[in-house]
């Protein structure tokens, strides 16, 4: 392999790429997209707030009326000496936009039942609201119907609110919050962008093949440099056009950030989740905790996160996920990223470059494309419930097994992955990767000046023992 040669086709390929309009035009407009997914769920929350409502409310049970309680989205009017049939088909007429009828108390059963009537259907929070205040008139009524003494008390003692908190110790014995949720997050995350970053940089490796086939162009190459050269050029060129549009990405999308949050102001996005909101998401992520009303500052939480964890104290949603975040080896994740995306990216490309050898058109790819993905799709399921068992055989082995080990191996990091199990995932994609290569590069040499036919597997095979 001819180095010079080399390093002219990565030239070549790279400025090919990179001033193609659609390069600019992605590279540009992803960026806008990201920053729009960051924002613009805060901004929509800012402007999704439902209008007041009025309602109307006749109770013929007399249970429900004291614990309807006005709010900033409903505002109840009671009404008396009225009956449901004569307001319900004058709605505007008697200035509510819904009536809520409760029916008279079943003493027998210790219910009632209720029914609400609007012009347009009602926001599903503002149902949720009214139906709970209606259990709980319901369920404050059972309770002083029991006839037991203090049963409130009772029940509310009864009750139990286990947490459980999650801790790693290191080997001098500190202990640190680990919560499975966000090592969940961050495995689901590393493993969709690896599948995604595979994918569409290796389809632009074959799209290219196919284009330079297609053309006849790669006659006028092959006559000036080997095939070798001319595909792992084409190989690196495109890595180098990843890398590119990657770290761009990053850039721009933190730069619109920054700004969007100048213009529209950051406490305005923060705040723009309610508190209840807030809760919910930080329980998704740390299920054993919860978020206070005050949150201390970032400073506070990072000393607690770092500090050795306090026996009985009740961690909250955000010290949680700092310290769990605390916990992952950055710098081995970064490492291994690099290292599975390099070579899980020459795996896959070397064998979609060899592929894309074989056809003269994007349609005739599917039957050679096939069993090439079902690995990488295979690959990427594992990595999804990764985090529900990080220490199975399916995934342990989908971890070490080349085909699949760039997704799956990077979805298991999180969760603690040892030394020897990186070494030797790494060292098998190196192997594969260097076979796939060589085979690759042999049905390159042959397919790229194949026209006129659909090939098939059993031609690559051929092509391979020639």
């Amino acid at each position: 392999m001819n180095i010079n040669t080399l390093g002219i086709i990565i030239q070549r390929e790279y400025l090919n790429k990179v001033k193609k309009k659609s390069f600019l035009i992605i590279t540009f407009l992803a960026p806008i997209l990201f920053a729009a997914l960051c924002i613009l769920p805060s901004v929509i929350m800012m402007g999704a707030k439902e209008e007041t409502k009025k309602v109307g409310v006749i109770d013929k049970s007399g249970i429900v009326t004291p614990y309807l309680e006005s709010s900033e989205t409903i505002e109840y009017v009671f009404l008396e000496n009225v009956l449901p049939e004569d307001v319900k088909t004058n709605l505007a007429g008697n200035g509510i936009d819904a009536l809520l009828s409760i029916s008279d108390l079943d003493t027998e059963r210790r219910t009632v039942t209720a029914d609400c009537y609007s012009e347009k259907p009602l926001g599903i929070d503002t149902g949720e609201i009214i139906e709970n205040r209606i259990n709980d008139a319901v369920e404050a009524y059972r309770i002083e119907s029991s006839g037991v003494a203090n049963l409130e008390e009772i029940m509310a003692g009864v009750k139990s609110n286990i947490h459980l908190h999650s801790y790693t110790i290191d080997e001098s014995g500190k202990e640190t919050i680990s919560e499975s949720g966000v090592y969940m997050v961050i495995s689901m995350l590393l493993g969709m962008a690896i599948y995604m970053f595979i994918v569409l940089f290796c389809g632009m490796v074959m799209s290219s093949v196919i284009e330079e086939k297609s053309s006849r162009v790669v006659e006028v190459l092959v006559s000036s440099v080997k095939s070798t050269d001319l595909m792992f050029g084409k190989i690196i060129g495109v890595a180098l056009v990843a890398l590119t549009q990657f770290l761009l990405w990053i850039v721009l999308t933190a730069a619109i950030l920054s700004v969007a949050m100048g213009i529209i102001g950051k406490d305005k996005i923060m705040g723009a989740l309610s508190d209840d909101q807030t809760a919910q998401m930080t329980e998704m992520m740390t299920p054993g905790v919860h978020m206070p009303g005050d949150v201390a500052s970032l400073d506070a939480l990072t000393a607690v996160a770092d500090s050795t964890a306090v026996a009985g104290a009740e961690p909250t949603g955000m010290e949680a996920i700092l310290g769990t975040l605390s916990n992952i080896n950055l710098g081995q994740l970064i490492i291994c990223f690099l290292l599975f995306f390099i070579f899980g990216y020459l795996l896959y490309a070397s064998i979609f470059a060899a592929i894309g050898s074989a056809v003269e058109n994007e349609a005739d790819t599917q039957q050679l494309q096939l069993p090439v993905t079902v690995p990488l799709l295979l690959g990427f399921f594992i990595a999804l419930y990764a985090f529900k068992a990080p220490g199975s055989a399916l995934v342990f082995w989908g971890s070490i097994i080349p085909f699949t080990s760039p997704i799956v191996m990077l979805a298991r990091l999180p969760f603690g992955v040892a030394t020897w199990e990186i070494v030797l995932s790494v060292a098998l994609l190196i192997a594969t990767f260097a076979a796939c290569a060589w085979l690759s590069a042999k049905i390159y040499k042959v397919g790229i000046l194949m026209f006129g036919k659909k090939s098939t597997w059993k031609d690559l095979w051929k092509w391979i023992k020639q």
